[in-house]
């Protein structure tokens, strides 16, 4: 058989062809992925907050907790969702300015106090006109919400020690204290945007720590007032929630995917570690009452999901 013969591509196809190339080339660059190893969505982040953010460690198995952004008596941990979100995003600049027992007022001042007797700057002092990127987790110190969980310990599994005394004369103190919180996250979160005008603001809310009953006596606390503060405890998030929206940030829902993995769960399974109680879950010995390295794992998957997302608001 003879071969067949091809005929030579004519000048006007040639021509036809590249610019068939010019124009979708550029469309290729351009599509979803294509972009992978271009430059850093975010440039500068800053994570503010208090203990809940710099998910506290006693130590781990870098040793005493990580004072690369804070002082050591901020018991920031290694893996904190922080800096597992800056790594995952590869910013160029991050600073870590959580720390444990912050309230708002320490955004705007030093705190000091800390156990080690150092000294955290001011946190707002880590943003800058060019920072593009704020996660925020503040609150819960502000209403006094750890120190009321502390106070619900008992040796009594009966009763409800710590409700009584909050709730005494018929007015539920800790809801006072929360609603009054309300306006200072709020003009936290307005002062971001002074400070930092192009960043995208992501406001955390607080993992599911707290069960609807107690889990006496691996948790010393009391079904009745283990109640109280699983209701205390919707009060603040939703207290949060209304805050991010009044001020202007988008709320990072860490509650939902943390449900079943509260203080009461299985050792291997809780995302928040019992009142009272040291325990090591994962790579860290965890404060009481505070998440564990497994909790900040999920706090970082909640918060990158939000960071990849669209924005909200």
């Amino acid at each position: 058989m003879t071969k067949p013969v091809r005929k030579p591509v004519t000048k006007p196809v040639l021509t036809l062809l590249l610019l068939v190339a010019v124009v979708l080339l550029p469309l290729f660059v351009l599509m979803p992925g294509a972009r992978a190893a271009d430059s850093p969505a975010y440039q500068e982040y800053v994570a503010l907050g208090d203990s809940w953010s710099a998910d506290v460690v006693i130590a781990d198995t870098d040793g005493l907790p990580d004072s690369t952004y804070a002082p050591t008596g901020c018991a920031q941990s290694h893996r904190n969702y922080p800096k597992l979100l800056a790594a995952s995003l590869k910013v160029p600049t991050f600073r870590d300015a959580t720390c444990g027992s912050a309230t708002t007022d320490d955004f705007y001042a030093p705190q000091t106090g800390l156990p080690t007797g150092e000294t955290n700057p001011a946190q707002f002092d880590r943003l800058t006109p060019t920072t593009d990127l704020v996660t925020v987790g503040i609150g819960g110190n502000d209403a006094g919400f750890a120190g009321a969980a502390m106070d619900c310990i008992s040796p009594d599994p009966r009763g409800a020690h710590c409700k009584e005394k909050y709730t005494a004369g018929g007015v539920d103190q800790l809801e006072q204290r929360i609603n009054a919180s309300e306006p200072k996250l709020v003009a936290a979160l307005q002062e971001i945007h002074r400070r930092s005008p192009n960043a995208r603001i992501l406001m955390l809310d607080y993992l599911a720590g707290i069960p609807q009953t107690g889990c006496y006596p691996v948790v010393p606390v009391s079904n009745s007032d283990m109640a109280y503060l699983y209701a205390t405890f919707q009060k603040l998030n939703a207290m949060v929630k209304r805050a991010a929206a009044a001020g202007g940030a988008e709320l990072v829902d860490t509650y939902t995917p943390s449900e079943g993995h509260h203080v009461c769960a299985p050792p291997h399974q809780r995302y928040v570690e019992g009142l009272g109680v040291l325990s090591v879950n994962g790579p860290a010995v965890a404060v009481p009452a505070h998440p564990n390295s497994a909790g900040a794992a999920s706090q970082f998957r909640s918060t990158l999901a939000a960071v990849q997302g669209a924005p909200t608001s």
